[in-house]
């Protein structure tokens, strides 16, 4: 099948005439609409409960440092921003990489690498809503798990 799309949001479907395209029918994601965006957060939480909720991000992220710190075998690559933990396991980014790998494949959690100092780093996001402690053991329960399969595999 064949579509056009028009300037009015409207599809073309050959042969079956004019049908509304409801995708297009949301907040714009432009300018003008941002602050908008921020009034619905302001409006939702008020401003006692966005500090309460910056806070527990800010604090989850330490727990998940602490963890990170406790384990010999990682390291912290930068300092913790409210709810952003940068870390990586010692040794090569070749290492690195393969445990990512593993991570994305058991579609248990989704983490975003990025280059430090050409240093492949792995960057845990605590961003949700409703992540509580028990989520964040979860998580280093599983990266730990991955990691000591991953390292067992290595060659001494």
């Amino acid at each position: 099948r064949q579509s056009l799309k028009t300037k009015d949001n409207v599809i073309h479907h050959c042969g079956r005439g004019l049908v509304t395209d409801y995708r297009h029918w949301q907040i714009p994601l432009g300018r003008r609409f941002r602050s908008l965006k921020m009034w619905f957060v302001f409006r939702m939480y008020g401003v006692k409960g966005l500090q309460a909720h910056i806070r527990k991000q800010v604090a989850l992220a330490k727990e998940f440092e602490s963890l990170v710190k406790a384990d010999k075998r990682f390291e912290i690559c930068a300092d913790v921003v409210l709810g952003l933990v940068c870390f990586r396991l010692k040794g090569s980014n070749e290492l690195n990489q393969n445990l990512l790998k593993r991570i994305t494949n058991s579609r248990e959690l989704h983490l975003v690498p990025c280059q430090l100092s050409g240093r492949f780093v792995l960057r845990f996001a605590i961003c949700a809503r409703t992540t509580e402690s028990r989520h964040i053991q979860q998580a280093w329960c599983h990266i730990t798990q991955l990691s000591f399969e991953l390292l067992q595999e290595q060659p001494h």
